[in-house]
């Protein structure tokens, strides 16, 4: 593990980033608080109304703006936090907090992938009125998705004080 991240940060990606002013960082910093801000503050919004919150609002309704605000807030988050680590990847090296927020990335992104072929989900987006099944699955849906993203948040805060 330590090959690979000796090779970001050592990379032409990271000695550019490191020799580009003191600011850099800060600002890249920045961009990653935004796009988390964005991607979590869409999909809470979604996610408490597959909960069940707010149930005079269609779903239509709230996917539409929240869905691409999501999408957005995570490829600024993404693309910020790789060149973040580019700075100094060597220094995450045993990083508790960054193994289980990678993975929790992935997951949450699979989990999109899923909710977003299921029939439910499908249903509720045109706006048919959902069986008891399909809104249990999308609440169970809305469920994971939150603790999704708060175990990628809480880590992703957590990784800078071990």
């Amino acid at each position: 593990m330590y090959e690979l991240l000796a090779w970001v940060e050592h990379g032409a990606l990271g000695e550019a980033l490191r020799g580009s002013g003191v600011w850099t960082y800060g600002l890249l910093n920045l961009a990653h608080i935004l796009g988390i801000g964005s991607l979590f503050g869409a999909v809470l919004i979604l996610d408490l109304r597959l909960l069940g919150a707010w149930r005079s609002i269609p779903i239509p309704t709230i996917a539409k703006p929240t869905v691409p605000l999501a999408a957005a807030g995570f490829m600024v988050a993404i693309s910020s936090g790789i060149l973040m680590i580019s700075f100094n990847a060597t220094e995450y090296l045993g990083n508790p907090f960054l193994y289980v927020k990678l993975p929790a990335i992935v997951f949450g992104i699979a989990n999109v992938a899923v909710v977003q072929r299921l029939p439910a989900w499908r249903h509720a987006l045109v706006g048919m009125e959902l069986e008891p099944g399909e809104r249990r699955v999308l609440a169970l849906a809305g469920g994971i998705s939150l603790l999704t993203w708060l175990t990628v948040i809480t880590c992703g805060r957590m990784i800078g004080y071990w």
